[in-house]
C-alpha cells in the first residue's frame, strides 16, 4: 500500500459515511467522497464528487471518470436511506429507491472497481449493511436490500480473493446519525441496543478502517456486526 493510499467513500456528506471519510483522512489516506449532498469536509486530501448514487447512468459515468485517473486502494459504500413501511402500506417508489441506492449502486461500483483492483493485485471493499438484514417488522424492503449486500459481498469476495482483494460487510444497529431525525421514519423509532445507547458513527469508522488495513488481509466475505448486543438471543 502506498504512503498515501486512496479510498472512495459514498455517502460522505453525513452520518456514517462522513465519519469514515474523516477517519481515513486522519489516518493519512486520500479520500474521494461521492454524494448528492454538498460536502461538509474541508481537507487538502479530500475531493468531492457530486453524484446521485440512485441514478445508475450517472453513477456509472462517475465511476468511469474516477477510474480513468487510477484505481483506488479501497472503496466504502456507505450511502443509504431508510423508508420503513408495514404490510399494507409498502410504497413501490420508496422500495425502488432503497434498492437502487443500496444494492444497484454497490453492484455498479463493484462491477467496474473490483476487476481493476484484482488486476492491480490489491484492494479493499466494505459495504455498509444493517443488523436489520435478519428481518424486522415494518422494515421488509430495507432489510431485503441490506440482506442482498451480504450475498453480493460473499459472491464477489470468492471471485477476487486470490488476487489480494477483500470484500466485507459492516452491519450496524441503530446509530446516532441524522437518519434518526428523517421525517420519513417518524413512525418507526429506533430500537436502543442492549448496551443502553446508540452506536456512534466513529465506532463504525474504526472497524471499517481496520478492514481496509493490511492487518485485515485474511478477512473477506464476512458480515461483521457492530450492534451493541442487538443481535444476541434474549
Amino acid at each position: 500500500m502506498s504512503s498515501e493510499p486512496h479510498a472512495w467513500v459514498t455517502g460522505s456528506s453525513s452520518g456514517i459515511g462522513e465519519a469514515i471519510a474523516q477517519a481515513l483522512l486522519d489516518a493519512g489516506w486520500r479520500v474521494t467522497g461521492l454524494d448528492i449532498a454538498p460536502p461538509r469536509i474541508a481537507h487538502d486530501r479530500f475531493a468531492a464528487q457530486r453524484v446521485d448514487l440512485s441514478d445508475g447512468p450517472a453513477t456509472t459515468a462517475c465511476v468511469n471518470t474516477l477510474l480513468a485517473a487510477g484505481t483506488p486502494e479501497a472503496a466504502v459504500h456507505a450511502a443509504g436511506v431508510l423508508r420503513p413501511a408495514p404490510l399494507g402500506a409498502i410504497d413501490a417508489g420508496a422500495s425502488e429507491l432503497m434498492w437502487r441506492l443500496h444494492t444497484q449502486c454497490a453492484t455498479l461500483l463493484a462491477d467496474r472497481l473490483l476487476p481493476a483492483m484484482a488486476a492491480a493485485g490489491r484492494g479493499r471493499c466494505v459495504l455498509l449493511g444493517s443488523r436489520v438484514a435478519d428481518g424486522l417488522p415494518g422494515r421488509s424492503q430495507y432489510a431485503a436490500t441490506k440482506a442482498a449486500l451480504v450475498a453480493l459481498a460473499r459472491s464477489w469476495a470468492a471471485e477476487v480473493a486470490a488476487q489480494g482483494v477483500t470484500v466485507n460487510v459492516v452491519s450496524p444497529a441503530a446509530t446516532r446519525t441524522a437518519m434518526l431525525d428523517d421525517p420519513a421514519r417518524a413512525a418507526a423509532a429506533p430500537r436502543l441496543p442492549p448496551i443502553g445507547r446508540l452506536i456512534e458513527p466513529s465506532e463504525i469508522a474504526a472497524l471499517v478502517l481496520f478492514l481496509l488495513s493490511p492487518a485485515a488481509a485474511a478477512i473477506t466475505g464476512q458480515d461483521l456486526r457492530i450492534c451493541g448486543g442487538a443481535s444476541l438471543a434474549r
